[in-house]
C-alpha cells in the first residue's frame, strides 16, 4: 500500500521537529567554539529556516519514491 500525501507529511514533520531540537542544541554547543555568540532566539530562527528547509527537502523526496516506487 503506498502512503497517502498526509502520512508522509506527517512523517517528515515529525522528523524534522526532533531535528530542530537537536540543531538548537547542537548550535548552543557548537557555535560557541566557533566564536559565535547568539542568545537563543537568534539559534531558534537561524534553527527554523533550515527546519523549513529540511520539511519542504522531505516531503518532496518521500513523494518522488512514492511515485517511482508505485510504478514497480
Amino acid at each position: 500500500m503506498a502512503q497517502s500525501r498526509l502520512m508522509s507529511l506527517i512523517e517528515s514533520a515529525t522528523n524534522v521537529i526532533v531535528g530542530l531540537g537537536l540543531a538548537v542544541i547542537t548550535q548552543l554547543l557548537i557555535f560557541p567554539l566557533y566564536g559565535l555568540h547568539l542568545d537563543l532566539t537568534d539559534n531558534l530562527r537561524i534553527a527554523l529556516v533550515f527546519t523549513g528547509i529540511s520539511l519542504l527537502r522531505g516531503y518532496a523526496l518521500r513523494r518522488v519514491f512514492v511515485h517511482f516506487g508505485a510504478r514497480t
